[in-house]
């Protein structure tokens, strides 16, 4: 029995030791994981209980002129599917109706969605793909459906959403409203988007029972900051009627690119600017590149303009000195010039050169008064900014040259030569862009100022006007008055008289430059450049406009006068004729009020007159119907909104009510 005790009492013996023994491991166990381990440990838990979200912010609003929106920022969501948490009698009573629900939305059949859904759920998909990139409408909408309308832990809904650059007015003025992002910083965004990007925010959450999770509200926590807003010069009408102009025309003439580019006058602020270039794959156009702004090529005839503003600056010649054009073609060191017109124009003033655009009298000209210096003639050239860039905020601004006698470099293809002197004088041998040229052109129809180009008016945070653009003027002189004056009259007798004829219209008056230019003519495949350069109204010009159509269909038509000026005119008359109605509406009380005086002033010219046809000759044609209609006359217009040129019933005839009157 003793022994027995004992042996009881030795191996108590033992365990006591050994528990005492894994104690102190125990404890120094502890003591090590505290002391030398614990904030490894500590960090791993707060890794599996706390989280940091981010709070996204949104990238700054890019606007038109007008307020319309012309990029923003939009959510997209992109929806999974746990079926395992979803309950099985839950799953077949509303199956039917959830398939039933998808294919109202999506539009595949309700049995496709049926055993997607069936097949998915005996698989135990816990992260089956539902849709991408809805919209946030579809996206409520999405959520009323059966099961779905359950939520995360009931419904198995997993939704993953990210922010999205979206354009309103789509594809058009792509390229200048622009983007930034993997594909780099392109156009109005990509230069101002230190303005336009935003700032992300982040909060701190614990996770709590059932999986969910609760933000710690304390410090630990950034607010999301938005991105300021850009207001540029866009006009969204104005864009649209460039965008739309251009397009018909491309389409029309099966040409491989062109570009148009509207700007005001005073301020030079860009109203529209369109970039369209064939589509390889269906033959469509699209804003491939920013032509306008990147794209320096030979101008041709559109830059005679500053050859005679040179000579005319220098005084080497005057509008009215006579130039023989001979037949129309001369040679130059073994090359010839040619004129359009064969047989050429005779003995013609060299203003009449610019109106039929003569090669052969301006190149002419240019030798004639510039061949023992041509450093002269060149630097007037770049004395008018054709020798840089402009500077423009927009990326890619193509950079333009002009030969340079100091430049001489045998083998070289840009070196000065004894034909570059003539060539350059009809827009041969140098590179500008459109932008650069309607600069130009602009400064013409400013009076000599040349502006900028401006594509942003304000900076706006909150809705606060941080910055604002003013209009840059890069020569407050390009020109003497004299020589101003006579290349504005030049312009709009080209087209009343010259080569721009076909643009003429007696509602509304136009002046500008048409351009003929000839590429790839050293080889078997000639192809041409149609341009037009100008400015509307003739009187007090409001707007500029370039348009420049690459590579036509040489058997439609390739002549600036027949591709690109068309385009120049349609512009031109949108723009006439919406603001005539823009000012009717804005200004009701004062047409009124002149429609009276109107009234009031044929009352006294004929006692009599109350079944007498008045004298509306002259009037503006909203303010000519309503004294007519006041008459109880029915008006009907042939011509374009403007000013009557005639009236079918004579003044003073008898007149009946009812009876039609039509207004040319």
């Amino acid at each position: 029995m003793s022994t027995t005790k004992k042996s009881i009492v030795d191996r108590l013996g033992w365990l006591v030791v050994l528990l005492t023994v894994l104690f102190v491991v125990l404890a120094v166990r502890v003591g090590f994981i505290q002391s030398v381990e614990g904030a490894r440990y500590r960090k791993i838990s707060a890794q599996r209980t706390i989280k940091t979200d981010t709070v996204f912010a949104n990238r700054g609003n890019i606007y038109a002129t007008s307020g319309d929106l012309l990029a923003t920022t939009m959510s997209k969501y992109t929806v999974r599917l746990d079926l395992v948490s979803v309950k099985n009698d839950v799953f077949e009573k509303n199956i039917n109706a959830l398939s039933d629900s998808l294919s109202v939305l999506f539009g595949k059949p309700s049995s496709h969605y049926n055993q997607y859904l069936r097949t998915a759920k005996r698989r135990k998909n816990r992260y089956l793909f539902l849709a991408r990139d809805l919209g946030y409408i579809d996206y409520a909408r999405l959520k009323t459906f059966p099961i779905l309308k359950l939520g995360q832990y009931r419904g198995g809904v997993i939704t993953e959403q990210r922010n999205v650059r979206a354009r309103p007015l789509g594809e058009m003025g792509v390229r200048t409203i622009g983007y930034a992002d993997y594909r780099g910083n392109v156009g109005v965004e990509g230069a101002y988007i230190k303005y336009l990007r935003e700032q992300h925010g982040w909060r701190k959450k614990q996770k709590i029972a059932k999986g969910q999770w609760k933000p710690i509200n304390d410090k630990n926590e950034q607010e999301p900051q938005d991105g300021s807003d850009v207001i540029t010069t866009i006009d969204v009408n104005i864009q649209d009627v460039a965008h739309h102009a251009l397009l018909q025309q491309l389409e029309t003439f099966e040409a491989d690119h062109g570009c148009v580019v509207v700007m005001e006058t005073k301020t030079g602020e860009v109203r529209a600017i369109a970039n369209l270039g064939r589509n390889g794959v269906n033959g469509g156009y699209y804003e491939k590149r920013n032509y306008a702004i990147y794209e320096a090529q030979e101008p041709g005839s559109t830059f005679k303009l500053a050859s005679l503003l040179v000579g005319l600056e220098d005084k080497k010649v005057d509008t009215g000195d006579v130039v023989d054009t001979e037949k129309g073609r001369i040679k130059v060191y073994g090359r010839s010039i040619i004129d359009s017109h064969r047989g050429g124009y005779g003995k013609i003033s060299l203003a009449r050169a610019i109106e039929v655009s003569s090669n052969v009298g301006i190149a002419k000209m240019v030798m004639e008064s510039y061949n023992n210096n041509p450093q002269k003639f060149v630097d007037g050239i770049n004395k008018l900014g054709f020798g840089k860039k402009i500077g423009v905020p927009i990326k890619g601004e193509g950079k333009p040259f002009i030969p340079d006698p100091k430049y001489v470099k045998r083998g070289d293809p840009k070196s000065w030569n004894g034909l570059s002197l003539p060539w350059m004088a009809w827009g041969y041998g140098v590179k500008v862009t459109a932008l650069q040229l309607i600069t130009f052109y602009n400064a013409i129809a400013n009076d000599g100022v040349m502006v900028k180009p401006k594509f942003i008016k304000e900076l706006r945070n909150n809705g606060e006007v941080e910055k604002s653009f003013d209009p840059v003027v890069l020569n407050s002189k390009i020109a003497s008055k004299e020589t101003i004056d006579k290349l504005q009259e030049i312009l709009k007798n080209v087209v009343v008289r010259g080569t721009g004829e076909k643009l003429y219209s007696p509602n509304f008056s136009m002046a500008g430059k048409t351009g003929t230019c000839q590429t790839e003519y050293w080889t078997d495949n000639t192809q041409y450049v149609s341009s037009f350069a100008g400015f509307f109204p003739a009187e007090n010009p409001k707007y500029s406009c370039i348009v420049v159509v690459n590579k036509p269909n040489k058997r439609k038509g390739y002549y600036g006068a027949t591709v690109a000026a068309p385009v120049f005119k349609a512009i031109a008359q949108k723009i006439y004729t919406s603001e005539l109605q823009e000012q009717s509406v804005l200004l009701d009380t004062p047409v009124l009020a002149r429609v009276e005086e109107s009234n009031h002033q044929f009352q006294k010219e004929n006692i009599s007159t109350e079944n007498k046809m008045p004298n509306v000759n002259g009037m503006p044609v909203m303010d000519a119907v309503s004294v007519l209609e006041n008459k109880g006359l029915k008006v009907a217009l042939n011509g374009d909104l403007g000013f009557v040129k005639k009236q079918s019933i004579r003044q003073g005839v008898a007149i009946k009510k009812g009876q039609q009157v039509v207004l040319y």
